[in-house]
């Protein structure tokens, strides 16, 4: 197992003028804010864990000049303990370079820059990650520098489980599907969660093509024509399709070992591995994420001749197997009980697939402009507005929806107006009494906002929020999805950055399993934490089990310190969207 690293802060000092002179002020966790820093014309927010004083100022380190001073607010509590912040506001500052903030009798914060494109590392990093999570290829330093490996899992020799059997396929056939992304820290694949990634990383082209067409992220493929970020996609894509039945349409819920691997390198990882039952819910997942991937990869017919087409047939044979499979549950215990042998990986069980029919028949009507889809189910359910997550994909529907309206013909049976009007209404919820909270951020005014995966609650109300800001161009909504931006690197309750290899106060000992066995101190970069749960259902040592305190950097703890997919997406997203939206904040 790797050696923990402990946490050394080297104690550089900021000075301040006071009536009684010089007055040596230390480096502080009590200072809460986005350790990468800000754009010059964003807000610049800082949450000071005080109740003492009336003033701040910015400085440099090696310097003792004020070049900015500004009052605290008043304090506030947090929702979930006694603590109490006060506000810095130095958003009038807007002279790049790197700076720190000094709270006379607190202390001084981590350094922070104020320039341009302040995120653009960690968007890069991000969208990397997924390169770092290939299966069946090796990872060479060209690319993965220190963070190289042996190939993984081939997965040219797959068995068709007995839960999975078909009169085509019987129990113990050998199939073929390679590639794809390991899923989280463990090193086994589902479509359910590669639903809502690819869709998520999908719409992030669909909305910002002229960011990733100018994204480099050194990967194989770079430079072949294609947007880099389409190229990482399409290494998932083709597992997708290979997971699919190709003589009645039905997809496999997953890819797996029976049980989970050690915290061994992939290449170590040897079990046998299965394709286990079709499901309702990953054929839909599949049908929308295909249909969506048709119209996006039809630009680049020339480098990927018939993908475009092929991605569609697959989309159409997978909805009508759903329509005459409507209701095949994936329930793991009861699959158990019927077929050798055991599977006890992640299940993603789903019981209710309304929201991917709403999903995957969207996305076909938008490509198809086939108004039969729509009339065979109801777009707009009811007025809720339900935040995307793996189970829940009724809002992915809304989000291509509204970014086609102009595309979409006429009699397509879909209200688009009723569909922003979820949207804002979504939207205004989330943005309700921000300025209230102890860190005024859109994250965490509930404890709702704490459960396994926290960190990709901050990121899809982000999304949210800029959906909003899309319709609407009101900066209100782009100034709040910012503030979970801020709460990801830093202004959180924890004090972390939760992104891997960014922030001085990092997440270093994530539940993953490639950063614990490389040997490498330092983890993969690029990767989201899961963040705070106070539900804690590893049962690792936690320092806190306040709500948006209850997490610890340790290997051991799945439930708040492990990586996947599907919170890296919507932090790709959500970088990339502020990378390109930054000038917007001076647009007022």
């Amino acid at each position: 197992m790797k050696k923990v690293i402990k946490h050394v802060f080297v104690c550089l000092c900021a000075w301040s003028i006071s009536s009684t002179g010089w007055t040596q002020e230390k480096l502080t966790d009590d200072i809460r804010l986005n350790q990468i820093g800000f754009y010059p014309n964003a807000p610049k927010i800082a949450a000071v864990y005080t109740t003492q004083g009336d003033d701040f100022f910015i400085t440099k380190e090696a310097d003792n000049k004020k070049l900015f001073t500004g009052k605290l607010s008043g304090t506030a509590k947090s929702p979930f303990s006694k603590k109490q912040t006060r506000i810095a506001d130095f958003s009038a500052f807007k002279e790049p370079g790197e700076y720190v903030l000094v709270v006379p009798g607190v202390g001084r914060s981590y350094p922070f820059n104020i320039r341009n494109n302040v995120h653009q590392e960690v968007a890069k990093a991000a969208a990397k990650a997924f390169y770092f999570h290939r299966l069946s290829t090796d990872l060479p330093d060209e690319y993965a520098g220190v963070w190289k490996r042996q190939l993984g899992h081939p997965d040219d020799k797959v068995l068709i489980h007995a839960s999975a059997a078909s009169p085509n396929r019987p129990e113990g056939t050998v199939i073929s599907s390679p590639r794809g992304w390991y899923d989280a820290g463990d090193y086994n694949k589902y479509i359910v969660n590669s639903g809502i990634t690819v869709g998520t990383l999908l719409s992030s082209y669909e909305d910002f093509p002229a960011y990733w067409q100018a994204t480099y992220l050194n990967i194989p493929e770079s430079n072949n024509g294609v947007p880099d970020l389409l190229d990482e996609i399409l290494w998932n894509l083709r597992w997708m399709l290979t997971m699919q039945d190709p003589h009645d349409g039905g997809v496999y819920h997953k890819l797996t070992n029976p049980k989970f691997d050690g915290m061994v390198m992939p290449h170590e990882a040897t079990n046998i591995r299965y394709v286990v039952q079709k499901s309702t819910a990953a054929t839909l997942d599949f049908a929308a994420v295909l249909a969506q991937a048709s119209r996006v990869y039809k630009s680049f017919e020339r480098q990927f001749p018939g993908l475009s087409d092929s991605c569609i047939h697959a989309a159409r044979h997978a909805w009508e197997w759903a329509q005459k499979n409507p209701a095949v549950e994936y329930r793991q215990v009861e699959m158990n009980k019927n077929f050798d042998p055991d599977v006890v990986t992640g299940a993603y069980g789903d019981r209710d697939v309304s929201d991917e029919f709403i999903w995957a028949a969207s996305e076909l009507m938008i490509t198809t402009n086939d108004s039969a889809y729509s009339q065979k189910i109801n777009v707009i359910p009811d007025g809720k507005a339900p935040l995307p997550s793996w189970s829940q994909v009724r809002f992915l529907a809304y989000y291509s929806l509204a970014r086609f309206e102009n595309k979409l013909k006429p009699g397509l049976n879909v209200d688009i107006e009723s569909i922003k009007k979820n949207l804002l209404a979504l939207a205004d919820s989330l943005i309700a009494d921000t300025d209230q909270h102890y860190l005024r951020t859109v994250m965490g005014k509930t404890v709702k906002d704490y459960i396994w995966g926290s960190s990709s609650v901050a990121a899809n109300q982000s999304i949210a929020l800029i959906q909003a800001h899309k319709i609407t161009k009101d900066q209100k909504y782009l100034r709040h999805a910012l503030t979970n931006v801020d709460y990801l690197l830093g202004r959180n309750g924890t004090g972390y950055s939760f992104v891997t290899g960014f922030g001085d106060k990092q997440v270093m000992h994530p539940h993953h399993r490639p950063s614990e066995a490389d040997g490498i101190s330092a983890p993969v970069p690029g990767w989201l934490s899961g963040g705070p749960n106070p539900s804690m259902q590893d049962r690792c040592d936690y320092p806190s089990a306040i709500p948006d305190e209850a997490f610890t950097d340790h290997v051991c703890s799945y439930a708040s310190n492990e990586v996947a997919i599907n919170w890296n997406a919507p932090l790709v997203y959500v970088l990339c969207a502020m990378e390109s939206l930054q000038e917007a904040f001076g647009a007022e």
